[in-house]
């Protein structure tokens, strides 16, 4: 199988378990007894009846085309009744369904989140641009790069899709996708440091990263959807994925193997903003908004990386097998 071939592969089976059910997240707010009562009000007086279709024809055409409903509105209003009630009592700022309470900027759920991962897909589209332009398709690394590149650039859509408007689907492809670039970027690491010489190996390590990552998506979709375990694989698979770049980036001696080393390793730092939970600056920026926004000039770092790895091995011209 092709990388690209792969890459459909996985694009097949992630849509495909974003359709399965998966429970919902319990969290302070939303158990908060207030809540519930102000949520059950809103329902009953707005969400059936004449009240319903007074909703659905004042609600503005992009509301209702990014899939918010009444109850959606209900839930958004209520929720920040309870913040508010909440800071009068002298109390912390409670989560909601597993998340801090953000400002909806016109049918953006977390404005912050949603710009930043649509920079960071954008930054990444741009260079694959540039890597296409720069690098000729005869480069022994030009599919597998072209391939990672789609991957990641998946990965960033439905990362700014869930963050626009976050929905059992969206989160599950968000969380998916994920996990599907950090793989394609241990393949891509593969195929550098041990395709070019053996590409027999290749089809091996290949079918078992789609293996493993049928597995994690199947355990999440069929068994159990369970937070604690897609973060702590996610955080395996990308240390892993760290040490064998950054393995290869201390031995090869490369004068470019400098910006994948940055690269990873600012990227492993950067995921430490996870740690640092706190709620939002004035209610839209927070730990995770920041570490989108400071995977940008990452993302650039990494591809020129790539482009400066592919021409150099063209240049050098060594007899490799073309791995694709």
């Amino acid at each position: 199988m092709a990388a690209g071939g792969a890459a459909r592969t996985a694009l097949l089976l992630l849509l495909g378990a974003a359709a399965a059910p998966v429970p919902a997240r319990g969290s302070q707010g939303d158990r908060e007894p207030l809540y519930r009562e102000c949520l059950s009000r809103c329902e009953r007086q707005n969400c059936s009846g004449a009240a319903l279709r007074h909703f659905r024809a004042r609600q503005p055409l992009y509301m209702g085309l990014t899939g918010w409903t009444c109850r959606d509105d209900c839930a958004y209003e209520c929720m920040w009744v309870t913040v508010r009630l909440y800071a009068r009592g002298g109390h912390g700022v409670p989560q909601f369904h597993g998340k801090w309470p953000f400002w909806r900027v016109l049918f953006v759920q977390e404005p912050a989140s949603a710009l930043a991962s649509f920079l960071n897909g954008l930054a990444g589209l741009l260079m694959l641009l540039r890597y296409r332009a720069a690098v000729p398709p005869a480069c022994p690394m030009y599919p597998t790069c072209v391939a990672f590149a789609w991957v990641s650039l998946n990965a960033w859509v439905w990362s700014t899709v869930f963050h626009t408007r976050d929905t059992a689907v969206t989160e599950k492809l968000d969380y998916f996708c994920a996990s599907a670039v950090i793989l394609h970027s241990l393949y891509l690491c593969c195929v550098r440091t041990l395709g070019l010489q053996r590409p027999a190996l290749i089809g091996v390590l290949r079918a078992l990263l789609l293996l493993v990552l049928a597995a994690h998506i199947s355990y999440l979709s069929l068994v159990r959807f369970d937070y604690g375990y897609n973060m702590a694989a996610n955080a395996a698979m990308g240390l892993l994925n760290a040490g064998c770049w950054l393995r290869w980036c201390l031995r090869c001696r490369l004068p470019h193997a400098w910006k994948c080393g940055a690269a990873v390793g600012l990227l492993q730092a950067l995921a430490l903003l996870e740690l640092l939970d706190f709620p939002p600056l004035l209610w839209v920026l927070d730990a995770h908004a920041l570490w989108h926004l400071g995977t940008v000039p990452l993302t650039v770092l990494f591809y020129s990386f790539l482009t400066d790895d592919s021409l150099y091995l063209l240049k050098a011209n060594p007899p490799l097998a073309k791995v694709d």
